[in-house]
């Protein structure tokens, strides 16, 4: 028997903010509010199917240096370039985190700075 990962903690300094931003990039839905501003996003299936949910808690310190984990996402209904113009314009922006412009991927950040990478595959939808 082995584990599996069911939900992503991500704090962050506006829980609000990134709930939206995380739910339009994942098409996933406000699943939880707690009264101290956490926020528990998921898929509309809810907590326990095939994807983890995203736990954002409300952190005021600032983020300092590079996250020793970050999120991969690959694009399900469009080419990577197509997907790449839509999460700029939900507010990621490029991130330069050492790669040598050769990469398959793109590193970019989410509106509080988080790193995350738009692979190149395309994945089929859940």
């Amino acid at each position: 028997m082995a584990c599996r990962i069911s939900e992503l903690v991500l704090k962050c300094r506006d829980p609000e903010v990134l709930a939206r931003f995380w739910c339009e990039v994942l098409d996933f839905v406000v699943l939880d509010r707690e009264a101290e501003g956490c926020i528990e996003i998921g898929p509309r299936e809810g907590f326990g199917g095939p994807q983890p949910t995203i736990f954002l808690i409300r952190n005021d310190e600032p983020k300092t240096g590079h996250a020793r984990l970050h999120i991969d996402v690959n694009a399900t209904d469009r080419d990577q370039e197509a997907e790449l113009e839509r999460l700029l314009k939900l507010g990621a922006r490029p991130a330069d985190i050492g790669q040598t412009g050769e990469e398959s991927w793109h590193v970019l950040a989410d509106p509080e700075g988080n790193e995350f990478c738009l692979l190149k595959g395309r994945l089929n939808p859940l």
